[in-house]
């Protein structure tokens, strides 16, 4: 894939909140190798409760 396609699917993914699992990976081995990286279900979750919040802390009401 071209890197203009890849940067443009990162784009999209960023935009409607989908964390990049891979640049999270390369984060990971580049600046933390001695640490164990999430894996990708536990990385995904843990996103989506760092951005709407867990246990009732998304509620507006």
């Amino acid at each position: 894939m071209s890197l203009f396609l890849h940067r443009l699917r990162q784009v999209a993914r960023m935009m409607v909140g989908v964390p990049d699992y891979d640049a999270y990976l390369r984060h990971m081995r580049e600046h933390h190798p001695e640490r164990v990286p999430m894996e990708r279900i536990a990385f995904f979750r843990e996103r989506q409760e760092a951005r709407y919040g867990g246990k009732n802390g998304g509620k507006c009401c």
